[in-house]
């Protein structure tokens, strides 16, 4: 028997999809070449990956050093 696919997987795929369609779209319209505007939609979503894994690298330590300022306040935001 299949296993139910989890929704937060399915709306992960279901929006990277989208990103990666809209960044096609937009390059092809703005470049007139389907080519260029295909070789965008799969660099820059990848490029985008990599830089969000450092964003919330400095997000976690600028929390963690929030934290160890004021130990009993807990986190500032929700992780």
């Amino acid at each position: 028997m299949l296993k139910t696919v989890d929704s937060g997987v399915l709306k992960t795929f279901s929006f990277g999809a989208m990103h990666i369609s809209v960044a096609f779209l937009v390059v092809w319209a703005m470049t007139g070449d389907w080519r260029i505007g295909g070789a965008t939609a799969l660099v820059e979503p990848c490029v985008n990956t990599v830089a969000y894994h450092f964003h919330e690298k400095i997000w976690k330590r600028r929390l963690g050093r929030r934290a160890g300022a004021n130990p009993g306040a807990g986190p500032a935001l929700p992780a």
